[in-house]
């Protein structure tokens, strides 16, 4: 638990990439007012702000930025699309605590952030978009690349900065930059392309950071008093404990309390699987375990979670949220708070320092859970137990179409094959994971003892995001193994960055899971529709051959056996700067569908359609 603890000190816990080209000196911010373009003054506040690393595929609308990037200490990271360079941005920032950074082509380089700008915001990611635009005496006239940037991103950044004059660029910049880590999100900075020329008299704006308080007072005595009366509180980490860099105070609440604790969904990484108190994951494909600890919960502490509604659902036909009990719900924004559950106590606080200041407020107290704290922990231990045996026992999917499809099918078990990734992976290993049926069951099989180690598609669940996440999480922290879990289906969307890996030697290692179909939508026309089959199946190329023509290592795997060393094998290899994609060829098994309530059994009423119900 000590090194558990010891990482998440600092702010930023892993180093950057080194820049041996780039000096020290170049890093330093010019001081006072100073006479300068509106190019230089853009990228010293970036430099301000502490930015090593832009993404991005070159453009001429930012191209007198770009030409200074290198003198600044900045690594400009080409992509090979516009999505991927946002996903990258986005994976960069949550490894490192950091901003990410994306820049494009005004137009249609721009609009191809959207998707991955909507998954960033989903993640409180502090992304920046660079968004230059049509030059502003163009403006309207409907010239080449022209649209209005500004409502497309409106709904889905924290911030919008629109660069009106070029004399304002130093302010605006950092505005938009401070803004993404005071409200926790994507912001936008928007800049007519020929305001980065021209001359002005600025001073660069120094960061603006702040440090985020506990709470109330009035309502951290609340919660203390509730606790003090629970006989079996139970903590769920939400991704805030993360970005407080709070998995020690955790830790520290949770044993204060003698607390199970439940990951929230798609958050692994927020508190140790080793630890005594760990229940495994909640909502999709999670833990059993968790879910029927929780169950039994007569204080709820939501520590860092906004709770939202995907990550509470029923699973395994089981509603495990506790009706009875009592929420104290601890979130830094505000406007999260008592969103989706009903709460006893709200905290408006940092994650990290409102535990830490529970701890201190218990002190002294007469705990109600202490009288049977012995049987609660035995209890978490009973459920993993039962959890993790049906896990290692659960060799198929037990619907009648899984199992008439597997036993036609010479490949892999998919939660077979999940249990011999998850055997195999390093310690201390980073994973992204896609959307998609299996991905998704990898849920159950995902444990960490390191934070800012998960990294899903949360909430907007895009496909596409897993690869060039991974991606920008390697530039974060290339000293740790990246590993990212594809279908096959979203590989089709983001293949295309195995050429990033190569020409900008991120070396990432990719899990192709090929069973030749959509799985997901698959499994709602088993479920709805009869097996009539509209467009979820796929006729792939070998995905390890398509790999090595891109100048990676590819290698396909169909025995169980083998799954564990080819993982292994490429983790090894990333050390030798080589990326790897190893396809993994399994059934046609599909687990439980996202959510049985967003579809309905179909009613038809034209004759001609009568018979497909």
């Amino acid at each position: 638990m000590r090194d558990f603890a010891r990482l998440i000190q600092s702010p930023f816990p892993y180093p950057e990439t080194p820049m041996t080209d780039i000096s020290d000196a170049k890093r330093i911010v010019v001081s006072g007012k100073q006479h300068m373009s509106p190019s230089e003054a853009f990228v010293e506040t970036m430099v301000a702000q502490g930015v090593t690393h832009v993404f991005g595929i070159v453009g001429s609308a930012y191209m007198d930025a770009l030409d200074l990037f290198p003198a600044a200490g900045i690594r400009f990271v080409p992509t090979v699309h516009e999505q991927g360079s946002a996903h990258m941005a986005d994976g960069f920032s949550r490894v490192s605590g950091r901003h990410g950074v994306c820049i494009g082509q005004n137009g249609p380089g721009i609009t191809n952030f959207v998707t991955a700008i909507a998954a960033a915001y989903w993640a409180h990611s502090p992304v920046v978009a660079i968004t230059p635009e049509t030059g502003s005496l163009g403006i309207g006239l409907g010239g080449f690349q022209e649209t209005d940037q500004l409502p497309i991103f409106s709904k889905i950044t924290k911030y919008q900065a629109h660069v009106n004059n070029p004399a304002r660029m130093a302010e605006l910049t950092g505005r938009a930059f401070d803004r993404a880590i005071l409200e926790m999100g994507p912001t936008q900075l928007n800049i007519p392309r020929d305001f980065f020329y021209g001359e002005l008299d600025c001073e660069i704006p120094q960061p603006i950071r702040i440090e985020r308080g506990p709470g109330g007072g009035k309502n951290l005595d609340e919660a203390a008093e509730l606790l003090s009366k629970a006989k079996f509180p139970v903590i769920i980490a939400g991704g805030g404990v993360i970005m407080s860099n709070g998995a020690d105070a955790c830790i520290g609440l949770a044993e204060a309390l003698e607390a199970p604790v439940c990951n929230s969904y798609l958050h692994n990484d927020t508190f140790p699987a080793s630890h005594r108190l760990w229940c495994g994951p909640l909502g999709y494909h999670g833990s059993k375990a968790a879910m029927t600890i929780l169950n039994k919960a007569d204080v709820v502490i939501a520590l860092g979670s906004r709770l939202g509604p995907f990550g509470v659902l029923p699973q395994y036909e089981f509603d495990y949220w506790p009706k009875d009990a009592k929420l104290i719900q601890i979130d830094a924004d505000a406007k999260m708070l008592g969103l989706v559950k009903k709460t006893s106590v709200t905290i408006n606080g940092d994650a990290r320092e409102a535990a830490m200041a529970l701890v201190q407020r218990l002190k002294g107290r007469t705990l109600a859970c202490m009288s049977n704290k012995d049987e609660r922990v035995k209890q978490i231990a009973s459920e993993r137990d039962k959890w993790n045996a049906e896990l290692a026992n659960w060799h198929q999917e037990k619907d009648a179409w899984s199992m008439e499809v597997a036993k036609n099918s010479k490949y892999m078990h998919p939660r077979q094959m999940l249990r011999e990734l998850e055997k195999a992976m390093p310690k201390d290993a980073m994973v992204s994971t896609d959307i998609g049926n299996i991905c998704q069951i990898a849920n159950s099989y995902l444990k960490f003892e390191k934070p800012r180690s998960m990294f899903g598609a949360m909430m907007f669940g895009n496909c596409g995001y897993a690869f060039p996440t991974m991606i920008g999480c390697k530039a974060a922290a290339p000293d740790r193994p990246a590993i990212a879990y594809v279908g096959d289906g979203a590989w089709g969307m983001s293949f295309g960055e195995i050429l990033t890996c190569v020409r900008e030697k991120f070396p990432v290692t990719a899990v192709v899971f090929n069973n030749q179909q959509w799985g997901a939508e698959k499994k709602n026309h088993v479920d709805f529709y009869k097996n009539r089959f509209q467009g979820v199946d796929l006729e792939n190329p070998s995905w390890a051959a398509v790999a090595k023509s891109m100048g990676a290592e590819g290698v396909t795997v169909d025995n169980l056996s083998d799954v564990g060393p080819a993982l292994a094998a490429a983790c090894k290899a990333q050390k030798d700067g080589k990326t790897t994609i190893v396809e993994l060829m399994v059934t046609r098994e599909l687990g439980d569908p996202f959510r049985r309530d967003a579809l309905k059994h179909p009613v038809r009423h034209l004759d001609k359609y009568k018979s497909y119900v």
